[in-house]
């Protein structure tokens, strides 16, 4: 297949959470391709209506699975080229590294290789719906290599993420008269003050824990006094949560309430003998399959730090040797 080709194809099908069934179909169309050509099986599995995740085996037990999430965020962008790059939503988080994976599968096989797999799973950018689904439905593999923008480095550690909705109510009045109500924005604000000077844990590996109120919003009108505000706040995890999740609970406690929505434990990942190594701040699925698929492993082309921007790009280079570097990472694990 045609690694630049297929990147192009999947970028221009729009898959934000939870829109998964489109680029769903069109992989299960190459997998079953691959499939025919060198005797795999492929399985669309169910995780929720009108989405699922992907799974070819080839051999009869996969050793070793090839795995990346097939969803991105929002807004699309559309794919555009250059002499060095792809563009577009999905070109770094995630759709070259689809197409990496699919092209380092087909060398494997030409090469006569066996005894590996491909998991492709919805959700990861929102709550790791397809990842918890695989976790609970394993196919015997005894490592997993996920896919994330790693710069074609193996990640020995990435951060966590505890992920919280703040709520604060109030009592409507009249603004000219506001000693009449109560206003769930001030107690917010309030709130959220007291969570950004929280001190949070530091990782001699991992680095410092960080927060971020991503999301904001409530009141009626200008002239109205609040009666409800809410926030949506993300922290990012270096270690065991316990003391931070109590934390967040003191930081808003006679101001708002904060429902807990979402915890990705740090983890610790595999390394290998001849690949450059490095530290994620990011969070992935590997936790989510809890170890169900295997010792994880975590490599991708690409920069983060342009994943989920409007900038969002992979150099070509790097998209080219990611497939040989999945190739050699998965013929010593195999082999292993």
């Amino acid at each position: 297949m045609d690694l630049f080709a297929l990147t192009r194809q999947l970028i221009e099908i729009e898959s934000i959470t939870p829109n998964e069934e489109r680029i769903g179909a069109f992989l299960l169309e190459r997998l079953d391709q691959l499939a025919t050509r060198f005797g795999g099986v492929t399985e669309r599995i169910e995780v929720e209506p009108k989405r699922f995740n992907l799974f070819a085996r080839f051999g009869d037990v996969p050793i070793a699975t090839l795995s990346t999430h097939m969803d991105t965020v929002p807004p699309y962008v559309p794919f555009r080229e250059d002499d060095d790059f792809i563009w577009g939503r999905g070109a770094c988080d995630v759709k070259g590294i689809i197409a990496a994976m699919i092209c380092a599968a087909e060398e494997l096989l030409v090469s006569g290789e066996r005894g590996f797999g491909l998991l492709f799973v919805v959700g990861e950018e929102r709550n790791s719906a397809g990842a918890l689904h695989a976790a609970r439905n394993p196919r015997g593999s005894r490592f997993i290599v996920n896919g994330e923008p790693t710069e074609n480095r193996l990640a020995i550690g990435g951060k966590g993420a505890l992920r919280y909705e703040i709520e604060a109510r109030g009592k409507m009045a009249h603004s000219a008269y506001p000693e009449l109500g109560e206003s769930a924005i001030d107690k917010l604000l309030d709130a959220l003050e007291r969570l950004r000077r929280l001190p949070l844990p530091v990782d001699p590996i991992l680095g410092k824990s960080t927060l971020n109120i991503g999301v904001i919003g409530g009141g009626r009108a200008p002239n109205v006094i609040s009666d409800e505000a809410r926030a949506e706040i993300f922290i990012r995890l270096v270690g065991d949560s316990a003391e931070t999740r109590r934390a967040v609970e003191r930081a808003v406690d006679g101001l708002a309430e904060a429902q807990f929505i979402l915890e990705i434990p740090a983890e610790r990942f595999g390394e290998l003998p001849g690949f450059e190594t490095c530290v994620v701040a990011f969070a992935t699925d590997i936790p989510a399959f809890a170890g169900a698929w295997g010792k994880p492993y975590l490599i991708g082309p690409g920069s983060i730090q342009v994943a989920h921007t409007l900038e969002e790009r992979v150099p070509k280079q790097a998209l080219r040797e990611s497939v040989g570097l999945y190739a050699r990472l998965m013929r010593q694990l195999i082999h292993s």
